[in-house]
């Protein structure tokens, strides 16, 4: 199938196997506008291929998604109607996933933070590098933690767990991660993509009915889970992008980022 996406977001075909890759290496696979129309759009895109019968999701260079990108946060501050966007596709985003009926093996192959955090763990196996680890620090920017976070952690960890880690925006490494029950397993860094690649041709050589039915069975538990927290979380986060406290977070962070591309400076 023709790729729409690209250049932000890649798709490779091998064999009944769909390689999906967040491709914005210079920016650690940070979601800009582009990107994350992108991947709102791509998960009905391959649906549609009729040849597909598992998909990989991972990152290009050395992250997963290091989730929003600072720049675009402020974009978001006077303009209202691009929020409003990028609140909705938020929605759409988490829902066209759960939705999705192909089965996604997520490869974390580094930081996986934020939304990059939530597409890993609203992937239905994942697999994750020993280097990797993952974070949603929405609460640690000042925003509502909503596209995946609140609506989903409490069912995959439980509501002690998800409250401490939400709450503090603290990094979870990789061995924690599946302690918690956001990862299946830790992989060698060099052997992951070969594992997930694997574990995707697996599944796809099983019966599709099958393998589609019963994922949208298990997936009616995180349905359940999401109705109304959902619409109340980004609700809030929407507010979240107008508070002191947040534009003074993304303004503190984005001045250490110039400071040290500064140093790096020839």
């Amino acid at each position: 199938m023709e790729n729409p996406f690209a250049p932000e977001l890649l798709i490779e075909a091998r064999g009944p196997v769909r390689i999906v890759t967040l491709n914005r290496p210079e920016a650690l696979n940070a979601t800009n506008e582009a990107l994350h129309g992108a991947l709102i759009a791509v998960w009905r895109h391959l649906a549609d291929d009729p040849q597909a019968r598992a998909v990989v999701l991972t990152g290009a260079g050395r992250a997963f998604s290091a989730g929003g990108d600072f720049d675009h946060f402020v974009e978001l501050w006077e303009d209202r109607d691009l929020r409003r966007k990028e609140i909705d596709g938020a929605r759409r985003l988490l829902t066209e996933m759960v939705d999705f009926p192909l089965p996604v093996v997520a490869a974390v192959n580094g930081p996986a933070v934020g939304l990059g955090c939530n597409l890993a763990v609203c992937s239905d196996i994942v697999l994750i590098a020993e280097s990797a680890f993952i974070a949603d620090p929405h609460v640690g920017v000042g925003l509502t933690a909503a596209d995946g976070g609140a609506p989903t952690w409490p069912l995959l960890m439980g509501m002690l767990r998800a409250k401490e880690y939400l709450l503090t925006s603290e990094r979870i490494p990789a061995h924690q991660a599946v302690t918690l029950g956001l990862a299946n397993r830790v992989v060698p860094d060099g052997d992951l993509m070969d594992q997930a690649i694997a574990l995707a041709e697996k599944l796809a050589a099983q019966p599709p009915q099958a393998v589609q039915s019963t994922k949208r069975a298990l997936n009616m538990h995180i349905k359940r889970a999401m109705a109304g927290v959902l619409e109340y979380a980004l609700g809030e986060e929407y507010v979240s992008f107008d508070t002191p406290e947040h534009r003074a977070l993304i303004n503190r962070f984005r001045e250490r980022s110039r400071a040290a591309a500064a140093r790096h400076e020839p």
